[in-house]
């Protein structure tokens, strides 16, 4: 509770200065924007926010995001498929990889920072392969299913909120659910802070383990498919680089610990507003220049990672 009452005040300090310091900040579509971009980068936060509860990492959530945000597209476009049908597939691959990645990580006993790795490198040489490495999105006749993921849609039918944004409050919903109110939730919780002792309280933690990296990797899914629905333009050799930076640093400063064992739906979601805010002060502030991003966006994530690291030992010694 402590952790989301500081990231809380996080995001209010941040609004503000970004408002005072930033021109056109609280216009409309600046701030219908910053929605939309909280709703698709939140979905691979909650996602990641499962693994990292568990104890575990999924460093490949942003090339699965260019698996989907690529390969649904060039099934629809390219190879004639429905979009119903390319959809169900890309969700289908998707729990394929998340099944994949929690069996080699319980069965073989892999790390999963290695099995993650090799899932990045793996899934994006796949989509490019796919793809020939040409931009993918959609058009002509299909111009109706794009605009499913559009403002349009946002503005007409959901007042003004946009549609990721009002997806990811229906998941986040979900996932509070499941982690807070059901014996799975709990048993999550308890892999991540020992699975030695969960495993030995009777819990099956290698199901849990790969419960989580599948709920990963349908998120990323999910992700990937609203972007490209939302931006009709996807390249494989750099589309969803780096999210799978967001999503952990939102996972960190929302009060996940990369221990295992804690985090919270409602600190993820909040964490990333501040990410998204972060980067809209550096596109709106004259003096912030736009390649200092990343430098950025990793002086945060190493505070929230020292903050946490202080924390633990206090707690330690308290003990």
């Amino acid at each position: 509770m402590k952790k989301i009452k500081g990231i809380l005040i996080t995001l209010i300090l941040v609004y503000v200065a970004t408002a005072l310091l930033g021109e056109n900040f609280l216009g409309g579509y600046n701030q219908g924007k910053l929605l939309e971009r909280t709703g698709l980068y939140g979905l691979l936060g909650i996602g990641v926010a499962f693994v990292i509860i568990g104890g575990g990492i999924d460093l490949s959530i942003g090339s699965v995001v260019c698996l989907v945000g690529c390969g649904v597209p060039w099934l629809v476009m390219r190879q004639g498929w429905s979009p119903t049908s390319a959809v169900a597939m890309a969700m289908l691959v998707s729990l394929g990889i998340g099944l994949w990645h929690g069996l080699l990580i319980t069965k073989l006993r892999l790390q999963p920072f290695v099995v993650t790795l090799c899932g990045l490198l793996i899934y994006r040489g796949a989509t490019r392969g796919m793809a020939e490495d040409q931009s993918q999105g959609f058009g002509g006749e299909h111009e109706g299913f794009r605009a499913l993921g559009t403002e349009a849609i946002a503005v007409t039918d959901k007042f003004g909120i946009p549609f990721p944004f009002v997806i990811m409050v229906g998941v986040a919903v979900v996932a509070w659910i499941f982690l807070n109110k059901t014996i799975w939730g709990r048993y999550l919780f308890a892999l991540g802070n020992n699975e030695e002792a969960a495993r030995l309280s009777g819990i099956d933690t290698d199901r849990m383990v790969i419960l989580s990296y599948v709920v990963c990797s349908m998120l990323a899914a999910l992700g990937g498919l609203l972007f490209i629905l939302n931006g009709n333009s996807a390249q494989p050799s750099d589309f969803g680089n780096f999210y799978e930076l967001y999503a952990i640093a939102a996972a960190v400063l929302g009060g996940c610990s990369l221990r295992g064992g804690e985090g919270t739906v409602v600190g993820v979601v909040i964490g990333t507003a501040v990410m998204q805010l972060l980067k809209n002060m550096i596109n709106l502030v004259d003096w912030l220049k736009s390649h200092m991003e990343f430098l950025i966006v990793g002086v945060v994530l190493l505070v929230a990672v020292m903050a946490d690291e202080v924390l633990k030992r206090r707690v330690a010694k308290r003990r």
